[in-house]
């Protein structure tokens, strides 16, 4: 049997709306949603726990770098499950690197730094965990986004509209840097 709960985000979610309450969520079942060509599902979030951490997974095609942006009040974790991920990141100095990670391998984002990624193979996963001084993230997904009911990739890529980027760093913790250059191999 599946919990549904009503939510301020959601008409259904599987995710109660109040801390203090244990769940479970089967996999995939968490909130989705499609932003650009990938698949994103929240599975605990700032509602659950205080605002203290995130943890979500964001499946996705090889493709395009998801653009540059940063956090400037969250860290964020990536942890590759499947497929291979680069992630690109500049310190705080303006040193940057970039790596490939496969299943297994771990990237740290501190607050502060410019990042992005790109999925190299088809089908690619990361998880992700986002805490921080600032709360999370988890809802931008939705809001830059569009939540999205069945599982799966969207058939279409969603790409907001150039206006709606400037909606988010006021409420998500997400500027994103649209001149920023990658000097990385």
């Amino acid at each position: 049997m599946t919990i549904e709960y009503a939510t301020r985000y959601r008409r259904a979610s599987r995710i109660p709306a109040e801390p203090g309450k244990p769940y479970f969520i089967e996999k995939g079942e968490g909130d989705r949603a499609h932003l650009f060509g990938d698949l994103v599902t929240i599975y605990a979030g700032g509602e659950q726990t205080e605002n203290g951490f995130n943890f979500f997974t964001v499946e996705g095609p090889k493709g395009d770098v998801i653009p540059a942006h940063v956090h400037h009040d969250t860290y964020e974790v990536f942890y590759v499950t499947a497929g291979a991920v680069r992630l690109f990141v500049e310190d705080t100095g303006g040193a940057q690197q970039e790596k490939l990670l496969t299943p297994g391998d771990f990237g740290f984002v501190p607050k502060g730094c410019p990042h992005a990624y790109r999925m190299e193979r088809h089908h690619s996963q990361v998880t992700g965990v986002a805490a921080g001084p600032g709360g999370t993230f988890e809802r931008f997904f939705e809001t830059l986004g569009a939540p999205a009911e069945q599982l799966g990739l969207p058939r279409e890529p969603v790409v907001p509209a150039p206006e709606k980027f400037a909606t988010v760093p006021g409420q998500h913790d997400v500027r994103f840097l649209p001149d920023h250059e990658w000097h990385t191999r």
